[in-house]
């Protein structure tokens, strides 16, 4: 399929958009963007994986920031490290700044990379890796068809969002806490007013 300038979705918008519609709609929508300690530290992570190179690890061959796509689903981006196994599949690992933990969000963004990679390199990509940081470990997922469907719907919803051109209501809960974005989100502000601010500025 043909997907204009617009249409095409990063990948971290998938992951922006399971934890927080609204935060993804303000990286991705508004381009507002806030450091904190926690992005802070994500970018020190990434920074270790972000500089483009091969490398063979053993019967591995391992390629870090590789720009990864898919013309099918209309997603770009670009993939923390893929390791290659001896059969020449793909495996992708995403590096995460915290603790081991199992994470839906986290978990869409790899499963989107592991579906680029398969279109691209014409295999099945059946696992990936989600290496924390902070923890020194891996989690190995499991690209399952449930786990791919959830990707499809994600990259629906946000497509439509984002083509919509409408901020979501804040939530206001435990995802607030540790976001870099509350003094832009306002999450404390009643749904209602906060949707009356952003006509307010839209009109600006």
């Amino acid at each position: 399929m043909q997907w204009s300038e617009d249409e095409w979705i990063m990948l971290s918008a998938l992951q922006h958009y399971v934890y927080c519609p609204r935060q993804c709609a303000l990286i991705h929508l508004e381009q507002t963007f806030e450091e904190n300690v926690f992005t802070l530290r994500g970018n020190r992570v990434h920074e270790r994986v972000d500089t483009p190179e091969g490398e063979q690890l053993g019967d591995r061959r391992v390629e870090r920031a590789l720009p990864i796509w898919s013309e099918r689903l209309g997603i770009i981006g670009k993939a923390d490290c893929v390791e290659f196994l001896p059969d020449g599949t793909p495996y992708p690992v995403e590096y995460k700044a915290g603790k081991r933990k199992t994470k839906e969000a986290d978990m869409v963004q790899l499963a989107a990379q592991a579906l680029c990679l398969e279109e691209m390199f014409d295999r099945p990509v059946a696992k990936g890796a989600l290496y924390y940081y902070q923890s020194r470990r891996r989690l190995e997922v499991d690209v399952t068809k449930p786990l791919r469907r959830l990707v499809e719907e994600t990259i629906q919803n946000v497509r439509e969002m984002l083509g919509n051109d409408r901020l979501p209501p804040p939530v206001n809960d435990a995802r607030c806490r540790d976001c870099s974005l509350q003094d832009v989100c306002m999450p404390q502000v009643p749904a209602n007013v906060a949707a009356w601010i952003s006509e307010e500025n839209d009109h600006d």
